[in-house]
């Protein structure tokens, strides 16, 4: 995997975003190794996953569509969502990476789904615990994703559900699918 090639591409981000890119690539490599996850995917997939974050939202559009990506009411409704699948569709088609669990680990990794991979589940933290992240309640998310990905993974469910119902906005029911199904398999 050419990393470099990868890395380059970030600077057609802003700072931050890039700095944030990085970060996640190196999160993503340390959960990778401690769940027994592929470190070089996720690696690419954490420097890869905010991709086009910053795209203008008509060419994100555009590349969704051209992907064939099919948007839900909800996700025509929500373009905070659309930097994933742009970026998935981006990493497939613009990179040429034909890698399944890569392409899903950026295609979920803003609302998580149920069935995700140990993959999916490192990118979906890394995002949530990066080391520039200073929201509330950091430091409590970064704990359970210590103890393992699932615990990580339902404390940042109840942390973003409860503030998109706070604040009046639309849930990606793979939100909601991706909580009940780890809340149901600790009580198995």
């Amino acid at each position: 995997m050419d990393f470099e090639r990868y890395e380059k591409e970030l600077d057609r981000l802003s700072d931050y975003r890039r700095i944030h890119s990085l970060n996640v690539a190196e999160e993503a490599v340390r959960f990778a190794k401690k769940y027994s996850a592929d470190p070089d995917k996720a690696r690419l997939a954490g420097l890869l996953h905010d991709i086009t974050k910053e795209t203008d939202n008509d060419l994100q559009l555009k590349i969704i569509e051209k992907g064939g990506i099919i948007l839900t009411e909800l996700e025509r409704r929500s373009p905070k969502l659309w930097h994933a699948m742009s970026g998935a569709v981006t990493v497939r088609d613009v990179y040429g990476i034909d890698d399944e669990d890569i392409f899903n680990a950026v295609l979920y990794h803003t609302t998580a789904r149920a069935g995700m991979s140990t993959l999916e589940k490192c990118i979906f933290l890394a995002d949530f615990t990066s080391a520039e992240r200073s929201y509330p309640d950091i430091d409590v998310i970064r704990r359970y994703a210590e103890v393992s990905l699932e615990e990580g993974m339902l404390y940042g469910l109840k942390f973003t559900i409860a503030r998109l119902s706070g604040r009046g906005d639309l849930i990606s029911p793979n939100a909601l699918a991706a909580y009940n199904e780890i809340l149901l398999e600790k009580k198995h």
